[in-house]
């Protein structure tokens, strides 16, 4: 699905678990999984030097731009990764927003041991990491969200079978140190995107205690 289409459909959903809000009604959360054509989305800190390919090398590639309200810096998207959109009302979890985000970094972690892929976070690093510590420390999963009202939007970017170069065009999420990879590239197999989708909503049924209905 083209990036600009599901953000119609998440801002559709957003508004309508706002308005039911305010008319008493309590909605279901909903966990939207997609993968997008090639996109690039900057978010409400990206620098625009971080974009590193000229307007035609993005033509060329048809890759899409998007300037969007989630936090973050600029980030890419595209086949074989596995995006993520929560919109989930905090209000009737009875969470905050720290811990919101606490709840997808362990989703993905919890996810990625499934497939014997060991990863963490580091501090004043969003994401989700492999290589701790390392010297090779290298990003799988991007996180950036919005969240107003306690209702949230956006959510995170899983690297499965991701072509890797298309983050040789932008500096990664502003972090021009760090190496991006993928559960394809350090298990050096492809890896079935719906296996990982399945295991990914349950752990964020089993986190934030709710049944995850397909």
């Amino acid at each position: 699905m083209r990036y600009k289409e599901a953000w119609d459909l998440q801002l559709q959903l957003f508004n309508e678990r706002t308005e039911g809000r305010l008319q008493g009604k309590s909605l279901p959360h909903c966990l939207l999984f997609v993968e997008h054509p090639h996109v690039y989305t900057f978010g409400k800190s990206a620098e625009e030097n971080h974009m590193l390919a000229t307007p035609a090398m993005l033509q060329s590639m048809g890759a899409d731009v998007h300037h969007i309200e989630r936090g973050g810096d600029i980030t890419y998207h595209g086949p074989g990764q596995l995006v993520v959109y929560p919109i989930f009302d905090l209000q009737q979890m009875h969470i905050g927003v720290k811990a919101y985000v606490e709840g997808v970094e362990k989703a993905i972690i919890e996810t990625l041991k499934h497939f014997d892929i060991e990863s963490d976070i580091i501090p004043e690093q969003i994401g989700v990491w492999l290589g701790k510590g390392s010297t090779n420390e290298r990003k799988i999963a991007a996180i950036g969200i919005k969240c107003s009202r306690y209702i949230t939007m956006h959510g995170l970017a899983l690297n499965v079978n991701t072509d890797l170069r298309m983050f040789g065009h932008i500096v990664p999420c502003g972090i021009p140190d760090k190496a991006v990879t993928s559960m394809q590239h350090e298990k050096n197999s492809q890896i079935d995107i719906n296996t990982v989708k399945n295991i990914l909503g349950k752990q964020f049924a089993i986190i934030f205690g709710l049944e995850y209905t397909l």
